[in-house]
């Protein structure tokens, strides 16, 4: 009847002006929060994919986004949840893997030499992270990404000795940054993400991990104008939404979130990657100064993966996940370059 009344009262005075604000709140409305800044590729698209799911179900699920991180960083914004002040939201790797640690997995510096890769071990592991975010109560609606990170830093660094004389930023909750680095020599400071830059531009930290469109959109670059040419690792991300309140909807409203997830999250994915093509050549137009490692400490690099992954197994990360990805991996890299583009 709500609906019936709100047409009515549209078309008497369709003349007079837009009648959105006539229109029903959501039976169903999901508070969202992201550390993404407003304006970025990442909240721009998804505000489509919530657009679409308000069309697909008429209006009864919608969502309402807080960017920018005024929710907190992604602990903050998992224990709002838990108290129901937020019903989902856009997680980094490194925030959500304190409550679901397998999903770290693909976050091993060193593992990936290309996306192909990237995307082959993303398809083949996503069964395995659906069901780890279920147990958590947890509906995994879609992957997201960051993408390659670089190591960044407000000084040159070709090698490794050079590495270690830096103050070196770690993510806050973070274990396989940390053993990382540790295994390289490094005692990192570890920070969340919104205390990065104030770290920077006060000295507390000189190197920095993070793609080349976050480093832009957080405004990093501006500080850490050295860039290490060569993938550190892969960042990567979750949009998931609280399980009791996903499973309470219809099916066909849960199919609804889900096709829309799989429409606009690939768009996402093209547009992440391509914003990291563009910010090459901005920052290069800034000033930004990429180099290489050289040929010993890209060795060592590649060895001191396996002694931190070692070290992580199991409190940190399951044996049988990177054991899976390992094997993803190997898989894939089996295959002839030619069946790889079919």
């Amino acid at each position: 009847m709500q609906r019936v009344v709100a047409l009515i009262l549209c078309t008497t005075f369709i003349l007079i002006g837009d009648c959105q604000w006539l229109q029903a709140a959501p039976t169903h409305l999901f508070k969202i929060a992201s550390l993404a800044p407003a304006g970025s590729v990442w909240v721009e698209q998804f505000e489509n994919f919530a657009k679409e799911v308000s069309e697909k179900t008429g209006g009864e699920v919608g969502f309402r986004i807080y960017p920018g991180g005024v929710m907190g960083d992604d602990q903050a914004m998992f224990r709002k949840m838990r108290v129901g002040q937020l019903h989902g939201g856009g997680f980094t790797m490194t925030g959500i893997a304190t409550v679901v640690p397998d999903f770290r997995v693909m976050a091993i510096p060193s593992l990936f030499t290309s996306y192909e890769e990237v995307d082959y071990v993303k398809e083949g592991l996503l069964p395995t992270f659906k069901e780890r975010f279920r147990d958590k109560e947890l509906e995994l609606v879609a992957l997201t990404e960051v993408g390659f990170i670089y190591a960044m830093s407000t000084q040159p660094i070709n090698t490794l000795e050079q590495l270690q004389r830096t103050k070196n930023w770690s993510p806050a909750g973070d274990p396989i940054s940390e053993n990382y680095l540790k295994a390289l020599g490094i005692t990192p400071v570890q920070l969340s993400i919104p205390d990065v830059l104030s770290s920077l531009q006060s000295g507390l930290i000189e190197t920095v991990y993070n793609s080349l469109y976050g480093s832009i959109v957080l405004q990093w670059f501006t500080k850490a104008k050295y860039v290490v040419d060569a993938p550190y690792g892969y960042a990567y991300g979750v949009f998931a939404l609280d399980g009791k309140r996903f499973n309470a909807l219809s099916e066909a409203h849960k199919q609804a979130i889900h096709a829309a997830a799989g429409v606009h999250f690939p768009i996402l994915l093209k547009k992440t990657r391509d914003s990291n093509s563009d910010s090459r050549r901005v920052m290069l137009d800034r000033g930004t100064a990429f180099e290489k490692f050289d040929e010993k400490t890209s060795q060592v690099l590649q060895e001191k993966r396996e002694l931190a992954v070692q070290q992580l197994i199991p409190e940190s990360l399951s044996k049988a996940i990177y054991d899976q990805a390992i094997e993803l991996l190997k898989k894939y890299r089996s295959i002839s370059p030619g069946e790889k583009t079919h």
